[in-house]
């Protein structure tokens, strides 16, 4: 018999959302009579404890019989069990300083540590991820601010709906005002965003005709990887030499801040790509941009004006164009930024759903396997050990090199 425990979310702010739902609980139990359930009680998740019980998942405080704990975020160092085997986002692998004290704690207490993250498929793309529902609540509070610093519509907030389908019966009867969308990205958070442009509808337009030509409609376009960046010495594109050489491309975002009211941005990012504008560019009289919408929230990353998080709460601040300086939204002198980092909390329900319906096409039955690749390759830690693949990581783990940024 093989124990798997979901554990209760206890990094703070606490989140809600689940690596199983009750439903998808259900039918795992059917379908893997060797599987036994249980779910550490939780006044927080998005899905109340008597779900669970009426799917047939056992709820119990003490998991330390469970030889596999399935979480979301990163576990607090104090909260670990020794010896087992853990699943989150442990959000380690590019180093990042807050979490630095956590790997080491995995690694005394002999965790294997299997990171959603760096589960992929054969060809590389990432099996697992919430980037869908963070672009569509990321692309509904980028037009909120929009229409909050306009005062030309106002949009409820997503977090005070039950679920995506009230989101969508929000939207019937608002009537846009003219506005030009730019957004960045081809991955899931693009196509959430896109999801929102449809459902409200938005005209598409190709990039040339959306630089040089104005509407009397809201309208937006894309901009993939292909579009952004070319290569220096030839001008062409190549994903795996952009990921490998990101130094030897150039942005060519620059032309869209003249002509785009609102950014949405949902390109991946690191600290070797160039951003889409430097912050000089910011102070420009043609500086057109008011909102931006950092859907994928790099501090200072692919965005130079983005300052840190904001929160579900409190999801819009204001930088003043002159200065940089972080102020208070919707004044006449400010881009307005939308920093979320844990937007698809605002829509938890059908958030995890997803992640679910993910984890049980392309993961479970692989976790259950005495030996699987997919898991092996997204293990970084074993035994005390970091496996081979994230060997890389032994300077930051006991604490010999400075962690980098987030």
């Amino acid at each position: 018999m093989i124990h798997i425990g979901l554990i209760r979310e206890e990094k703070q702010p606490q989140d809600n959302r689940v690596a199983f739902t009750p439903k998808q609980c259900q039918w795992i139990l059917h379908h893997f009579p060797q599987v036994r359930l249980y779910v550490q009680p939780s006044a927080g998740r998005c899905f109340k404890d008597e779900e669970y019980e009426k799917a047939g998942a056992l709820l119990q405080e003490d998991l330390s019989h469970c030889s596999i704990l399935m979480g979301i975020k990163e576990v607090p160092s104090g909260k670990l069990i020794a010896g087992k085997t853990y699943l989150f986002f442990s959000h380690t692998k590019k180093k990042q300083p807050h979490n630095q004290h956590m790997l080491q704690t995995i690694l005394e207490k002999k965790i294997t540590l299997i990171d959603y993250e760096c589960l992929v498929h054969a060809d590389g793309q990432r099996i697992l991820g919430f980037g869908f529902f963070a672009g569509v609540v990321g692309a509904h509070n980028g037009l909120m601010a929009y229409g909050e610093k306009t005062s030309t519509f106002h949009f409820k907030r997503v977090h005070t709906c039950h679920d995506f389908q009230e989101l969508i019966n929000h939207y019937f009867g608002i009537k846009l005002p003219p506005m030009k969308i730019v957004i960045t990205g081809s991955g899931r958070v693009a196509a959430g965003a896109l999801e929102i442009m449809g459902l409200l509808g938005i005209k598409y337009l190709p990039p040339e005709e959306y630089l040089i030509n104005q509407y009397t409609y809201p309208v937006y376009t894309q901009l993939k990887a292909g579009e952004l960046y070319l290569r220096k010495q030839d001008k062409t594109y190549s994903r795996a030499d952009f990921h490998a050489h990101p130094e030897d491309y150039e942005c060519r975002f620059l032309p869209y801040v003249t002509a785009s009211d609102i950014l949405m941005n949902g390109i991946y990012w690191d600290h070797n790509i160039p951003p889409l504008f430097q912050a000089a560019d910011i102070q420009k009289e043609n500086f057109r941009i008011q909102v931006i919408a950092d859907i994928t929230d790099d501090t200072q990353g692919s965005v130079p004006c983005n300052l840190g998080d904001s929160t579900i709460a409190d999801p819009v601040y204001g930088v003043t164009k002159n200065t940089l300086d972080m102020t208070a939204p919707y004044l006449p002198d400010t881009i307005d930024m939308m920093c979320v980092s844990n937007l698809p909390n605002e829509l938890p329900r059908d958030a995890s759903q997803y992640f679910g319906d993910q984890l049980m096409k392309y993961i479970f039955e692989e976790l259950l396997k005495p030996e699987s690749e997919i898991i092996r390759n997204a293990t970084i830690t074993t035994a005390g050990r970091l496996t081979e693949k994230f060997a890389y990581l032994e300077d930051y783990a006991k604490g010999l090199e400075e962690p980098s940024i987030k």
